[in-house]
């Protein structure tokens, strides 16, 4: 990616119009999903099983059909539970999961008889369409409506959406932002900071090929994590001026999460079942933890830059699930449990499964299970407007730790 493309242009202007600095989840927003131009916006391949196929990271749905399956199980609960029979997923990707869900569900005799898709990707949207042709039932939606009555779903979801950055240093917190790389023959005198901001855009577009565009820059806020990191003993020559503590707090997932809620309730009945990578508060804020969860995905390999490549790879943190839980129950839903994607999964008969699988399709299973791959890596939470003894959480629950 060449320093003056558009994607990296159309930042650096909103940097400038905003006076010389974002705030992160700014930035990450335009990195992610400026219309055309965005890692998620921009049509090209970003999930699969591997570099070889031009992808950056793999998906529970994409390893195995077996995992849309058992998720099936419990939608097809759901669905008795609260009356719906709609299902409406978010960031539904080549349309896997929907295509193993959809025929699940019809195979257990609880066909939905919707299922809308919501997904900003209009490149994402024609696959899908292919994929998803023999069930006239799908529909694609640009937003909720006022109402919801129906079952959603959200894998890998929360995790894109972007996070505030906080900074600990010295004691104060700060919010850690997005400026320009300082560059050289910037003019002596500018009248502003705008003018500061567009004289280095150009300046840097020209004269510093290959150089870094953008820069990290903290500045003092009142926003603070919900647990307090605990100081830990560093040697002098590591603290310096260095920030002892970086991490996120997530308002746009809990803005997200608080608006299905509230849509559902309008509805009159329904759940929603959020899968992702993450941890409870006392585990996300714990003092080894001093660096934050923030990372990127290119051709699945993993690096700790956003601010490099930007819209060539994928930008991500894992999710605070018990800010997800309190959200959804401040807009007054319930939590029907959360647990490890492994025990949800067994719990959701993900092993009888397998039995009728062949050699190949149950290896590609036991990623979506093992310890040292997805299956304790991922949580899985689970909200509806009453409470009902939710399958997926029958063994090994772990609301209690929330």
């Amino acid at each position: 990616m060449t320093e003056n493309n558009p994607l990296q242009e159309l930042i650096a202007r909103r940097i400038a119009a905003a006076g010389g600095w974002l705030p992160f989840d700014e930035f990450m927003r335009l990195a992610l999903y400026a219309p055309g131009l965005g890692y998620y916006a921009r049509g090209a391949r970003t999930f699969g099983l591997g570099p070889g196929d031009g992808s950056d990271f793999v998906t529970a749905p994409e390893l195995s059909p077996l995992f849309g399956r058992a998720l099936a199980a419990q939608v097809a609960q759901a669905f008795d539970e609260t009356g719906a029979r709609e299902v409406w997923e978010f960031g539904a990707g080549s349309g896997a999961l929907a295509a193993s869900l959809l025929a699940e569900l019809e195979r257990l005799g609880r066909p939905a008889q919707r299922y809308v898709i919501v997904d900003i990707s209009s490149t994402l949207r024609a696959r899908q369409q292919q994929r998803l042709a023999a069930w006239p039932q799908v529909q694609w939606a640009s937003a909720l409506p006022q109402a919801l009555r129906g079952v959603v779903i959200g894998n890998e979801v929360l995790d894109a959406m972007p996070v505030k950055l906080l900074a600990r240093l010295g004691g104060r917190w700060h919010e850690r932002g997005v400026a320009l790389a300082p560059a050289p023959c910037m003019p002596k005198t500018p009248e502003t900071p705008v003018n500061r901001a567009q004289a280095a855009i150009k300046t840097k577009a020209s004269a510093m090929p290959g150089g870094p565009f953008f820069v990290w820059q903290d500045r003092p806020t009142n926003l603070r994590p919900p647990v307090e990191p605990e100081e830990m003993d560093v040697s002098e020559s590591e603290r310096g001026m260095a920030a002892d503590v970086v991490t996120e707090i997530h308002p746009q997932a809990q803005a997200f999460i608080a608006t299905v809620a509230e849509r559902l309730r309008a509805g009159g009945a329904g759940a929603a079942f959020f899968i992702d990578y993450g941890f409870p508060e006392a585990e996300y804020y714990h003092p080894q933890r001093r660096s934050g969860t923030l990372a990127c995905h290119r051709a699945h390999r993993m690096d700790g830059d956003p601010l490099s490549a930007v819209g060539e790879k994928d930008i991500t943190a894992h999710i605070d699930f018990t800010a997800a839980a309190l959200a959804a129950q401040d807009a007054g839903l319930h939590v029907l449990g959360y647990t490890s994607q492994a025990h949800f999964l067994i719990n959701c008969s993900l092993p009888a499964l397998m039995e009728q699988a062949s050699l190949p399709e149950r290896a590609a299973a036991m990623k979506l299970l093992a310890e040292h791959e997805m299956g304790e890596l991922f949580k899985v939470l689970g909200l509806a407007t009453r409470e009902w003894p939710a399958l997926g959480f029958a063994a090994g629950d772990r609301t209690h730790r929330l």
